[in-house]
């Protein structure tokens, strides 16, 4: 692999602010920082991107890719800056390419159920703005998250149970490849047997393999009817149970989200909500569809809730009820952030196990979190074996989170599960992708990285390092990686 140089950065961003426009090319420190650094992330870094890159079309970052690719600068894709795994991070430098101006919906195709859109549409704003078709769009993550890194993360959320991940959701990309091609995954059609799937290979791929600059998204009918249920048990077990037999029982829940008792009482201490909760083990439900259906899923659920020892049941009576109701499960992260004391962290990590294993990992974390005296709380998608633990720590509790995490992250492999169900893998569970998979699938990725992108500039350190530790430090050189209390020009 041919070296870069410092004088080849300069060049690059030279014939980039010539190509794009000076106000295009940000290397202002305090740009710099707010693309290599995030308070949401478990892991930060001293490293910094070289420049920040603004372009408002596909063309202009088929130019960019272009440009990186003469010079050997890696490039970093950047939306919504809200990942939790340091997915955005820049360990090597080079041009971090913010989506900020490439925020446009292009077409509603309402009957056909999709729309195309650029990749800093945010989620929400995208389903305020065609809600007048009848459509929305089911992933709903944090309120933050964009399209663009929703497609890198294959995030999901706590429609996921319904309606699935981002991967059930994408039609097709259009993807910048690191040489500067611009490719169309596939056409617009609900199926296809045409080809490989290169759409499924693009989800999840953290911006490693490509640079997505457009999305189609399919959409679904707005149901008839919605309401939030919220019911509270005496242990994590009966709350489990209930989710279970509800599960089994086949009614068609929108959303089953489970909060432990140290969630609740974040909730209650940040303020966010009206209502004070009591500090107990809760589940929130979501019920959708037609309105005899709805009423009718409720009287089942009510009935198997009572069955497993709920101690308080309550039912919005209409929509405005709902949200306030289920704004409290949106706010969870939210709110353990704003009891951040000075100097301390928090660790937001996930996993996802069988659903019959997760009240066993719940109870196996929280007892070894109260064993180190760590402040953690739990959260989980608890209809598809998904949960959240959120850690706020002092910077001298550091190891000892790391290795309960570790823990955590290991017991959900031996429990047959996975080390990460909508984060990504980013910097932080790189180790942990190795032993899910094993050397062999890791190196098939490997080839496919390899193919798309000869000379790993495409957001290189993610999922997985380069086979050839000398080849990765040939990278680290060619871009002189700024640090944050020097960012490099």
């Amino acid at each position: 692999m041919e070296k870069g140089s410092c004088s080849a950065l300069c060049d690059a961003i030279k014939e980039l602010q010539g190509l794009l426009g000076e106000d295009a090319i940000s290397t202002d420190d305090e740009d710099l920082r707010e693309h290599g650094y995030s308070e949401w992330s478990t892991v930060n870094i001293d490293a910094l991107p070289i420049a920040v890159a603004y372009p408002r079309n596909t063309e202009e970052v088929s130019q960019i890719a272009k440009v990186c690719t003469k010079y050997r600068v890696p490039m970093v894709p950047f939306s919504g800056g809200s990942s939790l795994e340091a997915n955005f991070a820049a360990p090597f430098g080079g041009i971090c390419i913010d989506f900020a101006f490439m925020d446009h919906i292009i077409a509603v195709h309402d009957k056909d159920m999709d729309v195309v859109l650029q990749p800093a549409v945010q989620w929400m704003e995208l389903n305020e703005k065609i809600k007048h078709t009848g459509l929305f769009f089911p992933v709903d993550p944090g309120p933050s998250a964009k399209i663009g890194g929703m497609v890198g993360t294959s995030c999901s959320g706590t429609n996921a149970f319904r309606y699935g991940t981002m991967r059930d959701w994408v039609v097709n990309l259009t993807v910048v490849l690191s040489d500067g091609r611009i490719i169309k995954t596939r056409r617009r059609p609900r199926k296809t047997a045409a080809g490989y799937n290169l759409t499924g290979l693009f989800i999840g791929a953290e911006g490693t393999l490509g640079i997505v600059t457009e999305i189609t998204l399919k959409l679904a009918v707005i149901p008839q009817e919605t309401r939030v249920g919220v019911a509270t048990f005496p242990t994590i077990r009966d709350a489990a149970s209930t989710a279970m037999q509800i599960i089994r029982a086949g009614v068609p829940v929108a959303a089953m989200e489970l909060l432990d008792e140290v969630q609740m009482n974040v909730i209650n201490r940040a303020g966010a909500v009206s209502r004070r909760y009591a500090e107990v083990p809760t589940l929130f439900f979501k019920f959708s569809g037609t309105t005899a259906g709805v009423q009718d899923n409720i009287r089942i659920s009510r009935k198997i809730a009572t069955a497993n020892n709920a101690e308080d049941l309550i039912f919005a009576k209409n929509e405005e009820e709902g949200k306030a109701l289920w704004t409290a499960r949106k706010e969870a992260l939210w709110s353990m952030m704003s009891l951040r004391e000075p100097g301390s962290e928090v660790w937001s990590t996930d996993v996802a196990v069988p659903i019959s294993r997760l009240p066993e990992i719940i109870e196996i974390s929280k007892k070894e979190m109260d064993e180190l005296g760590l402040f953690a709380s739990i959260l989980g998608h608890i209809g598809d074996g998904n949960f959240h633990e959120s850690i706020m720590y002092q910077p001298h509790e550091k190891a000892a989170v790391e290795h309960v995490v570790h823990r955590m992250v290991n017991r959900a492999l031996e429990m047959e599960g996975t080390v990460t169900g909508e984060h990504g893998i980013g910097l932080g569970k790189k180790q942990g992708l190795v032993k899910e998979l094993g050397p062999e699938t890791i190196a098939v990725m490997q080839t496919i990285k390899k193919s798309l992108d000869p000379y790993w500039l495409l957001n290189p350190g993610k999922i997985f390092d380069y086979g050839d530790v000398t080849l990765t430090k040939d990278i680290s050189e060619a871009t002189a990686a700024s640090t944050l209390d020097h960012p490099q020009r």
